[in-house]
């Protein structure tokens, strides 16, 4: 009789279990199209697709270990806001960065050529610690969010691992439409300065985070107007 009343409580913790498993993995696939984008962004000047699947590989590699040790130290850094807001500041950074660099002078030129062939080896080490670090700042709000869903470490870290490989996936994906729609890449961009806004208000003004169901509307329309232009043909000028 004991045993049988054991073996039901076991079943139904199991059950919970899967529950919660499924929905820490629906939340990080989710939460990974935002991340994807960025990502694919930051590879996508590359010059050559085997020097963008080697960054975004071993930059992922980076990004998973930060993520486990922010999934083992989860409890500590949530205490402290200045993680969230040291997050933030670094995505802004990396937008203005990015549109600085986009409206200067010498954008035009450095567009089509950007990188040297020589150096394609240096650039890569370069993006992998960027990739990673940019993970981990996309990741503060989720880790956040997938302790308020379960505290069994396991559990989440398991959910940070079916992120990481819808990430790669995903991103993969993204770095080809890069080529296709002339808005995408200002799109992602957006899309972190966005993410480093919603940061920066929660870590500062904590009773104002805004809902996820603004952001989720706010990546949704960017990635409608990334998407809202092909990149013509160049065949064309050439008759």
């Amino acid at each position: 009789m004991i045993e049988q009343s054991v073996n039901f409580i076991e079943q139904g913790l199991s059950f919970n279990t899967v529950g919660i498993l499924f929905s820490l993995v629906a939340m990080e696939t989710v939460l990974s199209a935002d991340n994807a984008v960025a990502l694919a962004a930051l590879v996508q000047h590359l010059p050559e697709p085997e020097h963008q699947r080697r960054a975004l590989n071993w930059g992922l590699v980076g990004a998973f270990g930060l993520r486990i040790l922010l999934i083992l130290l989860a409890t500590w850094v949530i205490q402290f806001w200045e993680f969230e807001f040291l997050g933030a500041l670094y995505l802004i950074w990396l937008t203005a960065k990015y549109f600085r660099e986009r409206l200067s002078e010498n954008q035009e030129d450095s567009l089509s050529e950007p990188f040297h062939p020589q150096s394609n080896t240096n650039l890569i080490w370069q993006i992998i610690p960027i990739i990673a670090l940019t993970d981990l700042a996309f990741s503060l709000d989720s880790v956040t969010t997938a302790i308020a869903i379960s505290n069994e470490t396991w559990l989440i870290l398991f959910g940070g691992i079916i992120g990481v490989i819808t990430l790669r996936f995903s991103a993969g994906l993204f770095i080809k439409l890069l080529d296709k729609y002339v808005y995408l890449q200002d799109a992602a961009y957006m899309i972190i300065l966005g993410i480093g806004l919603k940061l920066m208000i929660k870590a500062l003004f904590p009773i104002y985070a805004l809902p996820d169901w603004i952001v989720l509307t706010f990546v949704s329309l960017l990635l409608m107007w990334g998407f809202s232009k092909r990149v013509e043909p160049e065949t064309s000028q050439s008759n």
